[in-house]
């Protein structure tokens, strides 16, 4: 494990979702202990339950306040950070969240449901050039302004208020299927403006390196490449600055095995960090 979790240390998941990457941290620190972040109340509530030992403390937050939310736990430092940065099944399967382009569902996507913005609002409100844009630079759609004319279009006879409405307009410009979803990239382009992932990410990894003891590790799942980017460049350029020592010169992938069990995970790539 990249990771390296060990007897006695203090280490935080910072997207702790249902508990899987805890659920293991926790078999290999002893006393030591675990503190996991995550930014839905809903998941949090489930990980509680399966998380049920003392050596855990679970908070509510983003990315940016982990520097907060740890030092409220009476820690200054700690050995190991962990950010998995995917979208999870729960979300895509719980109903009710508007994650997947092939539900009838309310088109939501926020992670945390106490804030006020959601997709069905930027492809009602937003101007067509400003859909483009955010197709094109979270999405990297190259069918981007076609895609924003059509919402628009659509929009002046109805609102936009289901995933399967949305999902439609999208397949009505591309006219046929390739190996993705013609809406893939439309959904993640939404998906990470409404949560505001990749600010967050910025500023949770500066706030992750900040906390590290000496020796300590940051490691870091990522599923596409814009996320990617962001990580690589951080990680190179606090090396640079005599922070770090990046541990991946080119990121982990899952082998065929590891694929096979588990299909979601063929895009993951791992990189990995030591505190100087």
């Amino acid at each position: 494990m990249l990771l390296k979790p060990e007897s006695g240390g203090i280490y935080v998941d910072a997207t702790v979702g249902l508990g899987g990457h805890s659920e293991e941290i926790l078999k290999h620190i002893g006393r030591g202990m675990l503190i996991g972040i995550d930014r839905d109340e809903e998941t949090l509530n489930m990980a509680l339950s399966r998380l049920a030992d003392n050596r855990v403390v679970l908070k509510k937050g983003r990315f940016s306040e982990i520097n907060r939310l740890v030092v409220e736990t009476g820690v200054a430092e700690v050995d190991g950070i962990l950010f998995d940065i995917g979208t999870s099944m729960f979300h895509l399967k719980t109903a009710g969240r508007g994650f997947s382009f092939l539900s009838e569902e309310p088109l939501d996507m926020r992670m945390d449901q106490a804030q006020d913005l959601t997709a069905a609002d930027i492809v009602n409100r937003y101007s067509e050039k400003n859909i483009a844009r955010i197709l094109w630079e979270y999405g990297e759609e190259r069918l981007s302004r076609k895609i924003a004319k059509a919402i628009v279009d659509y929009r002046v006879k109805k609102k936009i208020n289901t995933c399967a409405e949305l999902s439609d307009i999208v397949c009505s410009v591309y006219k046929g299927r390739g190996k993705l979803h013609p809406a893939t990239k439309t959904f993640q382009a939404l998906r990470i403006v409404v949560n505001d992932e990749l600010n967050e990410l910025k500023k949770g990894l500066d706030a992750a390196s900040g906390i590290l003891k000496r020796g300590g590790r940051l490691c870091v799942i990522s599923y596409h490449s814009l996320e990617d980017r962001i990580v690589k460049n951080f990680m190179r350029d606090n090396q640079k600055l005599g922070i770090l020592t990046v541990m991946t010169k080119k990121p982990m992938v899952p082998s065929y095995e590891e694929v096979r069990l588990n299909p979601s995970a063929r895009s993951a790539k791992l990189r990995g960090a030591e505190k100087r």
